[in-house]
């Protein structure tokens, strides 16, 4: 019997979006040489991401997967990144206006979108005018490792925005096993379907060398299950992280970003706590059976000094959490930052939700294959 509450955002992606994001930029990068196979393959150009310290993945940073892949500016001899600015009075949102001056400026190959701290929406429509006016040859790419579950109305659809590739872990808001995906937005008569291909061969055997039938079924249940009850599971995921985020800041902690939207649109919230003061703190609500990361925010000078935390949502939505149950969590939770001792009644609570919800049981498994089962016989 479970008696924590499952508040963490944990980094899991060494076999899975880690290496989806790997096939990618090998891919980019053998795609870039196709023509002259004679010489040794050029790296990647610029390429815009955002800021490890900004919230941006490691998959997506030159001592992640990009390291074998960027070149070095030869200015700078420093690699060829350049990050998004971010917002002076929000400085979890990335700033427009100042993305497209220095699009302008560098004109990246590869622009990739997707943080591991994530608050709010990524622009990608209001990029992919603008490369598209300045008729910019770029890459736009999504990481949506974090945020694969709620893909759709309730938070953004990359490609009906204009991102060209996805990726993504599908063990974090998605509910599968360990496993990464990689998705494309063209048509085979498109130039750049040729780079799809490439992807292809890049993942097997370039990056894996099986399917992984260990977990192969886990991951059809849980696309099946995440088709069936998508719609409601990710509107509930969005607004409990909502009232979560409201309940905590009248808890009296400071929770950041922007108020006047409920402070996140993703199942993320973020939680001041002092500078330095995360791991601490983290330390102590787990002593409580509360478990959450902590982070670094922004504006802190890396993660020894981090002071956050950031919180998901996802898991005790699907333990049937809602926004009483969060706001009860909400004022368990800031009674342990102020040195309370809560660990008796969290486990009490937690006992009260064992039941796993958008998930299948026997009757409505079977209704579903019996529908799959038809639409395959057409």
């Amino acid at each position: 019997m479970k008696k924590y509450f499952g508040c963490s955002e944990v980094e899991t992606r060494v076999t899975s979006g880690q290496m989806a994001n790997t096939a990618v930029f090998s891919s980019l990068m053998d795609f870039k040489n196709r023509l002259d196979r004679k010489n040794d393959p050029k790296r990647l150009g610029y390429v815009m991401n955002n800021h490890i310290i900004r919230g941006g993945h490691l998959s997506a940073q030159p001592m992640g997967a990009l390291h074998d892949y960027i070149a070095i500016d030869p200015k700078t001899e420093q690699n060829a990144i350049v990050n998004f600015p971010v917002l002076k009075d929000n400085i979890y949102k990335i700033d427009v206006e100042e993305t497209k001056k220095l699009i302008d400026e560098y004109r990246p190959e590869l622009i990739i979108f997707g943080k591991s701290m994530v608050l709010h929406r990524e622009p990608v429509a209001a990029i992919r005018k603008f490369v598209d006016e300045q008729k910019i040859p770029t890459t736009i790419m999504y990481d949506m490792a974090h945020v694969l579950g709620i893909v759709g109305p309730s938070f953004q659809d990359p490609f009906a925005e204009g991102a060209e590739i996805v990726t993504g872990s599908t063990h974090k808001t998605f509910f599968g096993p360990q496993r990464g995906v990689i998705a494309v937005n063209y048509k085979e008569d498109e130039l750049k379907y040729e780079l799809w291909e490439t992807i292809e061969r890049r993942a097997f055997p370039g990056a894996v060398s099986n399917h992984h039938l260990g977990t192969q079924l886990g991951m059809l249940m849980a696309a099946y299950e995440m088709n069936t009850y998508r719609k409601a599971y990710q509107q509930a995921v969005v607004d409990n992280a909502k009232a979560f985020a409201k309940a905590l800041a009248a808890e009296g902690l400071k929770v950041e970003g922007d108020p006047a939207i409920g402070y996140t649109e993703t199942h993320q919230v973020i939680v001041s706590v002092g500078y330095g003061q995360g791991p601490e703190i983290a330390e102590r609500l787990e002593q409580n059976n509360i478990i959450v990361n902590y982070q670094a925010t922004p504006d802190e000078e890396g993660f020894t000094a981090s002071g956050a935390l950031r919180m998901g949502v996802s898991e005790m939505t699907r333990f049937g959490f809602g926004e009483a149950e969060f706001k009860k969590a909400a004022a368990l939770i800031a009674a342990c930052i102020r040195g309370e001792n809560v660990k008796e009644e969290v486990a009490e609570f937690r006992a009260e939700y064992q039941t796993m919800h958008y998930c299948f049981d026997d009757k409505t498994l079977s209704d579903a294959l019996d529908h799959l089962a038809g639409v395959m016989g057409r």
